[in-house]
């Protein structure tokens, strides 16, 4: 089969790669019908990856067809139209039952396409272990494109404002208006925050988030401009969604006293320096972490299906896989309005 493969910084091949195999009797193949392109593979994209060897699949959001199920897969079928959860477990501990992958009490938590442990789903054909715990079936009233966004971005930007424990009334400012930047503005709203402050350094992003309701902002005048419309108190609860340095730093700056900073953007930099004497002077709640997929599809497929949350507004352009790697620098340069990047074999 064909697949999205990793040789190298900026350089992704569609290439051959080994149809993938079942790793037990718990596993199911599909056939993949629609992928994604997250901002976290930017990483791996640019040479920063979780891996040192080279030649795997990348990819970890990806929906499609069953085609075949092992023995120990009970509430899946061959022909089933899935969407396939970006994080997986070990399926057998009351977390991962729960939902609560990234807590898997075995620490059997992986993610598809980070190294050669478990191929990613940028490619023709997917593996997915533990099935019955790592697939959903579309439902109705959610479409393919809004599904996808349901294997990853959609709970992360959500998981990313609960923690920020927003409250009505709350005003909350999202740092980062890409796809889950954009998809926690809408959530925001639906949590009762009475004003969202949208920053990003990228004036076609800040004209989305402005167009979903929110203060879009520059990052340089992003701090002044909260102060002035908060009579200095500054945000409630910041939602940072980059993982750079800047980033995080800034949403620091952003949250008033006693406020609660919550950072989902992936920081690979072990040497930042963390600005703890602001942190205590303010007496804020800072909270970091990735997020359990599956945990949040309850909360947020009845939203979608009553059109309250509009995730697919995100896609910028639809392309087909062998055209993997050009899509991969676009999303990168941000070229030609890049968003959210989907691929179709």
């Amino acid at each position: 089969m064909k697949g999205l493969i990793y040789r190298d910084a900026f350089d992704i091949e569609y290439a051959d790669t080994p149809e993938p195999a079942p790793e037990d009797t718990r596993s199911a193949i599909v056939k993949v019908t629609a992928c994604g392109i997250c901002g976290s593979d930017l990483h791996i994209y640019q040479g920063h990856g979780f891996s040192d060897e080279p030649g795997y699949c990348v990819g970890h959001e990806a929906v499609g067809e069953i085609v075949e199920t092992g023995s120990g897969v009970s509430r899946f079928k061959s022909g089933d139209k899935v969407m396939i959860s970006a994080a997986v477990g070990c399926g057998t501990c009351t977390a991962c039952m729960a939902g609560r992958i990234t807590h898997c009490e075995t620490r059997g938590g992986r993610c598809y396409g980070l190294g050669h442990q478990l191929q990613g789903v940028q490619a023709e054909y997917a593996m997915v272990p533990v099935a019955d715990f790592g697939l959903a079936k579309i439902p109705d009233g959610v479409s393919e494109d809004q599904a996808l966004m349901l294997t990853d971005n959609l709970p992360t930007a959500w998981f990313g404002l609960k923690n920020a424990d927003i409250q009505p009334g709350d005003r909350v400012a999202i740092v980062g208006c890409g796809p889950i930047g954009l998809m926690a503005v809408q959530g925001a709203f639906i949590m009762g925050a009475s004003e969202v402050f949208a920053v990003d350094l990228v004036p076609e992003r800040r004209a989305m988030a402005a167009n979903l309701g929110a203060i879009a902002l520059d990052a340089d005048e992003a701090a002044a401009v909260i102060a002035e419309r908060t009579g200095g108190k500054m945000a409630d609860r910041v939602v940072e969604c980059v993982g750079a340095d800047p980033a995080i730093e800034l949403s620091i700056n952003l949250v008033r006293g006693a406020g609660t900073v919550s950072c989902i953007g992936v920081n690979q930099n072990m040497a930042f320096k963390f600005p703890m004497a602001l942190a205590f002077i303010k007496g804020l709640t800072f909270r970091t972490g990735t997020c359990s997929v599956p945990e949040y599809w309850g909360e947020l497929i009845p939203l979608i299906q009553a059109g309250k949350l509009a995730p697919e507004m995100t896609i910028s352009h639809q392309m087909k896989l062998d055209e993997g790697a050009e899509a991969y620098r676009m999303f990168n340069a941000r070229e030609n309005g890049a968003m959210k990047m989907v691929l179709k074999p």
